[in-house]
């Protein structure tokens, strides 16, 4: 059994980690790694290609096939710059490319780029570029790294200092790169939650911007305000503002773009963005089908802050140019305000600052679309790639990276997904028990965040993120690890005990990992689709319930025709109207106490 000795480290929030406190200290934790503790389908098997990683986010490959592995940083002070590496043979590391842009010219804002998270990253016409969130100017990037480590941003000024980073980019069959830019707050208003995530502390006037115009009906949300120091202050918050700012029945907030919560593309040689898609809450994951169609993974609303809301499945979108998919009044395309279970609103207006009424906009921007697929509330869905190579198989599905909820047992799986029936199927999964190996002293998945096939699409690539600690789920430096799956006739276990030191940049052997045997699925479990008993997504006004409503198929089937998934629970949401929204005056009555006689533009 492989025992790895680790160190504490940097982290992102969201989906790339937990809070982005550091801790001085330095604590001594040891990772298994075992590739016969994943379950993978017969005629494939699992092995490591490369440890020691300190918070991998991507991989990615040239047009040699040489493979390169983006570790992403953190934005705190004493964090560890991000880092372009490239993995050799026996999984030794070598450093193309820091965001400290040690390795050559950085160009404008280099002290703030230095500290920039870098989220995502594609290979195009002889050079890299890679997706920066988090600047401590308050302003994200997209960035050119040349294989001399140059970096370079094409596009700045993108609003990435909330809850969800920049993402991407990938190419597009029309040449052009398309990023996402995720939510600022986790349901549109910014709350405790934000406050104790750090990023509102930093940046008090950021909050989630539309990409074109809206409505508010005028509801605000009371708060402890843990800003002023003072024990018992209070703090009153309206949709898509700053926090402590109200706002009014009717009030109008301006679009932009660059926007939060979209899907943007620009050309390779930079200029300003286009808006593609918006109404996303994390559009973490994109990627192209065999056929040219783009696809997004999307996180759900969740039961903490200011507006809570329980039940929202996580979601692959086929993505429509103009587009708006919902947020922040509907999850996966149902809307969170019509649910049986939300509560009536009280009527006095001074109550209902009190209350979490569900629904934010006056009027919507058209209605959303169904998801191509669903995906259980908190599994995380992250990157994503078809398989285009009968060497492989399953041609034309989508394989998803998922990293799970640290503090749940979701996620920790790769799994396929057929987009014409919307059937999600585990692909590589934990034997032991759902959730990350380490909640059971195993050496398997923790935390994938990406999946991605070689160029000649014959092997899987997975990034796993590693291990966290403490409540505040901080990453452990050194605990990430790159895997891939091939499919051959496999091979008898052969357990080899990988030593890493701490911070290590050269260690791992492809060659030595144990290779998974052929699998025995599991009883127990069904496949996972659109289930017709899937629970209802719930304003969480109560305390919330943070319970995962999660389809986790233990058992791993051989390559096999599927049957189609149940359909999908119907939903008649009341239609509104398809323009774009127009101002409402509801005077002394309006939803959230004070209103303006003319509500003016944000």
């Amino acid at each position: 059994m492989a025992a790895v000795a680790l160190t504490n480290g940097a982290c992102l929030s969201g989906l790339l980690g937990g809070s982005p406190a550091q801790d001085a200290r330095e604590s001594t934790i040891f990772r298994k790694i075992r590739a016969d503790d994943v379950s993978v389908p017969a005629g494939y098997h699992l092995e490591v290609v490369a440890a020691g990683l300190t918070a991998p986010v991507a991989v990615v490959f040239d047009d040699m096939g040489r493979v390169y592995v983006l570790e992403s940083g953190d934005s705190t002070e004493d964090a560890r710059p991000p880092r372009l590496l490239e993995v050799g043979q026996g999984g030794a590391l070598r450093t193309v490319a820091t965001g400290a842009g040690s390795m050559g010219a950085v160009g404008a804002g280099s002290a703030d780029l230095a500290r920039a998270p870098w989220t995502g990253i594609t290979w195009h016409e002889g050079a890299f570029f890679v997706a920066a969130s988090g600047a401590r100017d308050g302003a994200g990037q997209i960035l050119r790294v040349s294989l001399a480590g140059e970096v370079v941003p094409i596009v700045s000024d993108l609003p990435t200092v909330g809850d969800h980073p920049a993402s991407g980019p990938v190419v597009g069959p029309d040449g052009l790169l398309y990023f996402g830019i995720g939510s600022a707050t986790n349901a549109g208003v910014v709350g405790e939650d934000n406050v104790d995530r750090g990023w509102v502390r930093r940046f008090p006037a950021f909050h989630d911007v539309p990409c074109k115009n809206l409505s508010l009906m005028g509801d605000n949300y009371r708060t402890p305000n843990t800003l002023g120091g003072t024990a018992g202050q209070e703090s009153t918050t309206g949709g898509l503002v700053a926090f402590g700012e109200r706002v009014d029945a009717g009030e109008n907030i301006r679009g932009q773009v660059p926007c939060t919560g979209a899907i943007l593309r620009v050309r390779p040689a930079g200029g300003a963005p286009e808006l593609v898609a918006w109404g996303l809450r994390d559009p973490f994951g994109l990627a192209f089908t065999p056929d040219g169609r783009l696809v997004a993974t999307d996180t759900g609303m969740q039961p903490r802050g200011s507006r809570p809301v329980k039940n929202a499945p996580d979601v692959l979108w086929l993505i429509e140019p103009g587009r708006w998919y919902g947020f922040p009044d509907f999850a996966a395309g149902e809307p969170v305000w019509q649910s049986p279970q939300s509560p009536q609103l009280p009527q006095s207006p001074e109550e209902r600052l009190l209350e979490r009424p569900p629904r934010l906009l006056a009027t919507h921007p058209g209605l959303p679309p169904t998801p191509a697929a669903r995906f259980g509330p908190r599994s995380t869905p992250g990157r994503l790639d078809f398989s285009r190579s009968a060497a492989f198989g399953y041609v034309g599905e989508a394989f998803v990276a998922q990293a799970g909820e640290p503090a749940l047992d979701t996620g920790a799986q790769v799994v396929r997904v057929a987009l014409d029936t919307g059937v999600v199927t585990p692909f590589a999964v934990n034997r032991a028990a759902p959730g990350p190996a380490s909640r059971g002293d195993n050496g398997g998945l923790e935390r994938p965040i990406d999946a991605r096939f070689d160029p000649h699409g014959q092997a899987l690539y997975v990034v796993d993120r590693g291990l966290v600690e403490g409540q505040a789920h901080r990453l452990v430096a050194g605990s990430g690890v790159l895997w891939r799956v091939v499919r051959s006739t496999p091979a008898e276990p052969s357990p080899v005990a990988l030593h890493i030191a701490p911070a290590s940049t050269s260690t791992g052997a492809a060659d030595d990992a144990p290779v998974a045997p052929a699998v025995t699925p599991r009883d127990g479990n069904a496949l996972c689709g659109p289930a017709a008993d899937a629970p209802p997504i719930v304003a969480a006004h109560d305390t919330p319930n943070d319970a995962p409503v999660q389809c986790v198929p233990a058992s791993v089937p051989e390559p096999a025709a599927v049957s189609p998934a149940p359909a999908a629970p119907g939903s008649s949401p009341t239609p509104d109207d398809p323009g774009m929204p127009h101002s409402i005056n509801r005077g002394g009555s309006g939803r959230g106490g004070l209103v303006r006689a003319s509500p003016g533009w944000r």
